[in-house]
């Protein structure tokens, strides 16, 4: 085999990029494998050790205490517990993982290894729950938890203890490759409560499964959380400003917005008759076939908003869209509106005209509370 200097270099970046990207991922699932297995043998022994009733409440203070390792202290070991109770299912892909790069003694307790050997009732609680655990339809399957979320997210979805919502965030953050800041934002911001799936298993069910297609209302956030812009809650800005610093932080604006908005232009001129207008943002979604017109107001709702935007949904309707396009969506997002107000002002008109308030901010704890509290 012969080739040229450039080959080899290609040959040796590609080798480099590969092999190392495979080494991260089988770190990932050691760590994933460790997290869980930990967990495992700590609840195995809150029911089962002989002595537990000697540490009680302080087992995992004196656990971390006795080991001494860095890394797996009380919080961590805590941590490891909740990942097991969260995922039993996962122990189809750990125990055969951990069984072939190391010794069945890993999968045994410490008594067990001397006096009962291969079939320790640690070992032959390894083979029974390593057997395939029934799923929802709607739950991720134990190889895609796995393979494709880091150790870290796992740890941060077992703190969330409805099944159906944590489902629901695997799936989005698997889709999206959400890193672990970008899903801790998104389920800060309540990102599930926001796009109303928590009163409709059936829908999240379709969607997880991509049974149904999006329609625009699916798309749409209401309220739209802008805090990464740090843009304090009372500063007197413009549209201006508040337009250039979503730009700014452009890919913190379209995981905010969801999976599939390609941005296209900004302050795009529509020439109607002898007049030109500028449409603030202009996106495609690339799942919905359309596009997304996106006006800044930086006061509350006007019924002369409404009508604006109508306006250059019909522009692009008859002058923008494709034959193979779905007719344009239309988003106004506002400091607030009047719910009254939105809907006298936009019957008769596009269907996909949409209006949405923004925070600045992350809702507080009290509002998280209310949130809550007003849905019960």
């Amino acid at each position: 085999m012969s080739f040229n200097f450039d080959h080899l270099a290609d040959h040796i970046v590609s080798i480099q990029n590969t092999l190392s990207a495979n080494a991260v991922h089988a770190v990932n699932l050691s760590l994933t494998a460790r997290n869980w297995l930990i967990g495992w043998y700590i609840v195995e022994y809150e029911q089962n050790g002989e002595d537990r009733a000697q540490y009680g409440e302080a087992l995992l203070k004196n656990l971390a205490k006795r080991i001494n390792m860095r890394g797996l202290g009380e919080r961590r070991l805590y941590e490891f517990r909740q990942l097991y109770n969260a995922y039993p299912q996962l122990s189809e892909q750990v125990f055969p993982f951990v069984l072939k790069i190391s010794k069945k003694e890993i999968l045994r307790m410490p008594s067990a290894i001397s006096s009962e050997g291969a079939d320790s009732p640690i070992l032959r609680s390894a083979s029974a729950i390593s057997a395939p655990i029934a799923l929802e339809s709607w739950q991720t399957p134990t190889n895609k938890l796995f393979s494709s979320l880091p150790a870290s997210h796992l740890l941060l979805l077992s703190n969330i203890n409805e099944p159906l919502k944590r489902a629901f965030y695997e799936h989005e953050a698997i889709a999206g490759c959400w890193t672990y800041k970008e899903l801790d934002r998104q389920i800060s911001s309540l990102y599930y409560e926001r796009m109303g799936l928590s009163k409709n298993k059936q829908l999240l069910h379709q969607k997880a499964l991509s049974k149904t297609p999006l329609q625009p209302h699916d798309i749409i956030r209401d309220p739209v959380t802008l805090e990464f812009l740090q843009l304090p809650e009372q500063a007197a800005y413009t549209e201006t400003k508040l337009e250039t610093a979503i730009l700014n932080n452009l890919q913190q604006f379209l995981l905010e917005m969801g999976n599939g908005f390609c941005f296209e232009a900004r302050q795009k001129r529509i020439l109607i008759d002898n007049d030109y207008f500028k449409a603030d943002l202009i996106f495609y979604h690339r799942i919905l076939k359309c596009h997304l017109i996106v006006e800044l107001k930086t006061d509350r709702f006007r019924h002369e908003y409404a009508s604006q935007l109508n306006m250059y949904l019909n522009y692009y309707r008859h002058e923008v869209m494709q034959p193979d396009d779905n007719p344009p969506v239309g988003l106004l997002l506002c400091t607030d509106y009047g719910k009254t107000t939105v809907q006298y002002a936009t019957e008769g008109l596009s269907d996909n005209l949409f209006v949405s308030k923004y925070r600045l901010q992350l809702p507080s704890e009290e509002d998280i509370e209310k949130f809550l509290d007003d849905r019960r």
